[in-house]
């Protein structure tokens, strides 16, 4: 569920239903038997559920870390810094799709929920110009910010910045604004590679559906309330959307496709954590 309906976005076009709080438990479950070392829950909106509260407890309990991302419209109507207790890492999202661009005056008082926070900024073909003004304001108040670009979804208008373009201004930026761009550079360059992707990642639909190989080109071959996930990544069919996924030449620039395996190079690894270890 989401309470806004961002034109770069297409999850709210989506009539998928959400899982009870039961099944939702599964789904941690499953994941906390798995290899997965961090739990993002984004949407959408999480802050549209009422039970979070609960799930955000049960999640916490876990051995992975736990993000979460929201467009911040409801942060007044929600207890954060009680939620808080239980993030590891609070996102929040902040730009002219989100239209919430009034929220860069509000980041102090976000700080004080408790959990580290990083603000996402979407940036499309027409927001690169206005992005330096953003991360400047991030920097002011010693937070973090991760950018990415807005990714053309299935029927949604083409907002994709022009990956080269968008690639040189963050270097530019990181360089200006130190240990505040938490996006890698290995990322950066992945995004204007022809297969710069892979599976390192995954997304779990509402329904508790995985997206594989990936949300883009994938379709929902398993669901997390059904067996182990460990096991699925192993059988035929999953090799198969894996080998279908490495051919593929759309180059969406998705930020969780295309930035995760770069955390395998204890380089890349550094350029993402460093804001953080030298705040």
């Amino acid at each position: 569920m989401c309470s806004l309906q961002c034109s770069f976005c297409n999850v709210w076009k989506e009539k998928t239903p959400d899982l009870p709080k039961e099944e939702v438990f599964k789904v941690i479950d499953n994941i906390a038997n798995s290899s997965i070392v961090v739990l993002s829950l984004e949407g959408g909106d999480p802050l549209v559920r009422k039970d979070l509260g609960e799930i955000l407890q049960y999640a916490h309990q876990k051995p992975f870390y736990l993000f979460f991302t929201t467009n911040g419209h409801l942060l007044d109507k929600r207890p954060m810094k009680e939620y808080g207790k239980h993030i590891d890492y609070l996102h929040i999202s902040i730009d002219e799709g989100h239209d919430n661009v009034a929220f860069f005056d509000r980041l102090e008082e976000f700080q004080n929920y408790g959990p580290e926070i990083c603000i996402q900024i979407v940036v499309t073909k027409d927001s690169l110009s206005a992005l330096e003004e953003k991360v400047k304001r991030v920097y002011e108040v010693n937070a973090r910010t991760v950018v990415m670009p807005a990714c053309h979804l299935d029927n949604t208008d083409d907002f994709y910045p022009n990956p080269q373009k968008f690639r040189e201004e963050l270097l530019r930026l990181k360089t200006q604004y130190p240990n505040t761009i938490t996006t890698p550079k290995g990322f950066l360059n992945n995004i204007n590679k022809p297969h710069g992707c892979s599976t390192s990642s995954v997304i779990i639909d509402s329904d508790g559906g995985l997206f594989y190989p990936c949300r883009t080109i994938g379709k929902h071959l398993y669901n997390f309330t059904e067996g182990s996930f460990m096991e699925f990544i192993q059988t035929p069919e999953a090799r198969e959307a894996r080998t279908a996924m490495q051919h593929c030449d759309r180059r969406c620039g998705w930020y969780q496709y295309f930035a995760t395996d770069v955390f395998a190079s204890p380089r890349s690894l550094y350029s993402s954590l460093s804001p953080y270890l030298l705040k």
